[in-house]
């Protein structure tokens, strides 16, 4: 299994002393959500970019790519009827997906509840068309930087558009290429019906990317669901992509959160594999 952490979870950390303790703790996976790193992504030069990556490989790690895609953005939306939002948003994520590349990633979470919700009295398929136009317009620059995005699905508390795997999945199916797929999250698949390890059986032909975290918004087994059972099923289909531990409560502290999170997997692991 490999281990990534977010960079929001260190806050204003400098990126330095982030990364020795997350390296030390045993992540070598690093997440970044833009918003982290400018206020927009032109003002994050390419000399930035260099020394960023730099920073973070120097330090052990890689950078994994990039979610809250759109989070603390303004002028975009993913489903809105107004063409020329979508126009900018889809132009938006063509520069994120040059940001990825730069910075050594290959996936981007599409989340941001936000700025993808139904809007002016939408019904799900008219969300569905436009978040198929929006996406499909940009898997010609997903496939030129080699850059797959993996789509969210967020639980009702979060937004009502993608609320479950199967409907991510449906849109996935619209666009129709394998550079976008689906990204899990056991926080929002804690919201469905169906228990967390039948959603990434049901998903695995498509999953690429994973969040570990708990229903009470802090890090994986810091809270009732038993990552386990989760751990063993994410080996019995054979995924080898990242867990990436995404917090949201950050009460606990920074070094708690980043140290407790990891042990709490590793036991998982372990316990997994006897």
């Amino acid at each position: 299994m490999r281990y990534a952490i977010c960079n929001e979870t260190f806050g204003d950390w400098d990126l330095d002393r982030a990364l020795q303790l997350a390296a030390s703790a045993g992540y070598t996976g690093w997440e970044v959500a833009p918003f982290m790193l400018a206020e927009h992504v032109d003002d994050f030069s390419s000399s930035l970019r260099e020394s960023y990556r730099q920073k973070v490989e120097s330090a052990g790690l890689q950078v994994v790519g990039l979610h809250w895609l759109l989070a603390k953005t303004q002028g975009f939306h993913l489903t809105t009827r107004d063409g020329s939002t979508r126009e900018r948003t889809a132009e938006h994520i063509r520069k994120l997906i040059c940001l990825c590349r730069d910075l050594g990633g290959d996936v981007m979470v599409l989340g941001s509840p936000q700025q993808r919700n139904r809007t002016e009295g939408q019904s799900m398929e008219e969300a569905m068309q436009n978040a198929a136009l929006v996406l499909g317009s940009v898997v010609d620059a997903l496939h030129e930087h080699e850059v797959k995005i993996a789509l969210e699905p967020l639980g009702p508390e979060e937004g009502d558009f993608l609320n479950t795997a199967e409907s991510a999945r449906e849109l996935q199916s619209r666009i129709g290429d394998d550079h976008i797929g689906l990204h899990l999250d056991v926080k929002a698949m804690s919201t469905e019906a169906e228990s967390i390890e039948k959603i990434i059986v049901d998903n695995a032909d498509v999953m690429m990317h994973f969040h570990a975290n708990d229903p009470n918004r802090k890090g994986p087994g810091m809270g009732d669901v038993a990552f386990a059972p989760i751990l063993a099923t994410l080996q019995r289909v054979g995924y080898d992509g990242w867990i990436s531990v995404e917090v949201f409560d950050y009460s606990p502290g920074v070094e708690c959160l980043v140290e407790e999170s990891i042990g709490n997997l590793k036991r998982a692991l372990a316990e997994a594999t006897t």
